[in-house]
């Protein structure tokens, strides 16, 4: 049963304040209980992409030659490590959540020890995104998991849900942590170390604040901005472009694998099919029972194929859906800010307020804008070099299982037919002799 929500509160500051957002079938938004955000349940995140390097010989050596144009950071560089694990289900009285353990180890000079563990539920996660946004309006920071379950889901905190979102969140916060300005804010670091995060959701304004920023950002959003720079422009059209393909990948990919598990269960009818007519037909029992074998065999791969892509390329994909979202939200609020400076400087020059005040004013909204500018345009360019290593990784991991999948039924064909020839010429032998 669910319980009262928390108040996640967004706090004060002179930045805009931002306001957080494919399951089969039929979904049911849980907004009054953001402890039930998860992922699709076939989009499972994963913390990192594997390479199959075990087939030296195979096609799949070719693929592991290519190398990516951004080299990943090495891992000694690192000075901050996260873990998200542990789930555990905690009943009350009046709700039900999830909490995870969070484990940090760090060698940075701010923290005062070097090894940190605190327990957090989801709504904890959305307010360090909330106080990342609010702050750093025009940063990216990373998607959380959707607000949505299936409906008509027996078991709310079944085992397959909490293991997708502890992997989402886990991802989450290695994100930030490797972010060179969230990972050095003090609210990381509270959400890292702080026992518990009460007193510290109740600073900042309250809802009806919150709304009100909310009906200030709609209005400039209406107003337009008459004058955007043109690079802006063009990262709008970019997001446009890229939402669209991004967004035809997952539907296409997970269509895919919905089409590929069918295919799966038509053919593990027929290994029993085959069996079952070997014990029938006593001259055919040899192959009947080989194909019987190898398409069990072909069965056991074709399975973990579709395992492997439903647990690595589509989250992959949807996790970039979701970016999508992230990126149009942080446009918005660049032209928020750009719309206030121009309606202010619009009042100055119409002379509807006094001119020394307004000039302060304006120079604060000119800085304002032009440091926003400066932090988008320098996390644009890190989010898409990101962006690009992921989806390569994605791709490349997709490469190397399809190879092996494809090997591997191969070979087992393969045997089918050299065992069939040897009987084959065997009896070839007989009949002459």
């Amino acid at each position: 049963m669910s319980g009262p929500v928390d108040d996640n509160a967004v706090p004060s500051g002179n930045s805009s304040v931002a306001i957080p957002t494919d399951i089969s079938g039929q979904i049911l938004d849980l907004d009054e209980d953001d402890d039930l955000e998860v992922f699709s349940k076939d989009t499972t995140l994963t913390e990192g992409s594997s390479f199959n390097a075990s087939m030296q010989t195979s096609p799949a050596s070719m693929i592991n030659q290519y190398k990516f144009e951004e080299e990943e950071e090495d891992a000694d560089t690192k000075d901050i490590f996260v873990t998200v694990d542990n789930p555990e289900s905690l009943v009350t009285a009046i709700e039900t959540y999830v909490t995870y353990r969070v484990m940090t180890k760090t060698t940075r000079s701010e923290f005062d020890e070097s090894e940190f563990e605190v327990r957090r539920r989801y709504q904890d996660f959305l307010w360090l995104k909330g106080r990342l946004e609010e702050a750093h309006p025009t940063l990216i920071v990373h998607p959380l998991p959707e607000k949505f379950v299936m409906k008509g889901m027996v078991e709310r905190f079944n085992e397959d849900f909490i293991e997708t979102r502890r992997k989402a969140l886990h991802r989450f916060l290695n994100k930030i942590a490797e972010h060179p300005i969230f990972s050095s804010t003090e609210d990381f670091k509270i959400f890292l170390t702080a026992g518990e995060l009460t007193s510290h959701k109740k600073q900042g304004p309250g809802f009806l604040s919150r709304m009100g920023e909310t009906v200030k950002a709609v209005a400039a959003t209406v107003r337009g901005v008459r004058n955007r720079p043109e690079e802006f422009t063009d990262m709008q059209e970019y997001v446009e472009a890229f939402s669209q393909k991004i967004s035809s990948l997952d539907k296409v990919t997970q269509r895919i694998v919905r089409e590929q598990k069918e295919y799966l269960e038509e053919l593990k009818e027929c290994g029993p099919m085959y069996a079952l007519w070997s014990q029938s037909e006593e001259e055919l029992a040899e192959p009947l029972t080989s194909m019987a074998s190898s398409l069990d065999s072909c069965c056991k791969e074709t399975e973990e194929r579709v395992k492997q892509i439903n647990d690595h390329l589509i989250p992959a994909l949807h996790e970039y859906v979701l970016c999508t979202e992230t990126l149009k939200a942080v446009l918005r609020r660049r032209d928020n800010i750009q719309a206030d400076f121009e309606a202010k400087t619009e009042a100055l020059a119409t002379k509807k307020a006094d001119r020394d005040t307004m000039r302060d004013e304006l120079d604060k909204m000119e800085d304002r804008l032009e440091w926003a500018n400066n932090a988008l345009k320098s996390d644009w360019t890190r989010w898409r070099k990101v962006m690009r290593t992921d989806l390569r990784s994605a791709f490349i991991d997709t490469a190397e299982r399809n190879v092996s999948y494809y090997e591997k039924c191969l070979a087992v064909w393969e045997s089918f037919l050299h065992s069939q020839r040897t009987d084959a010429e065997g009896n070839a032998k007989d009949d002459c002799s």
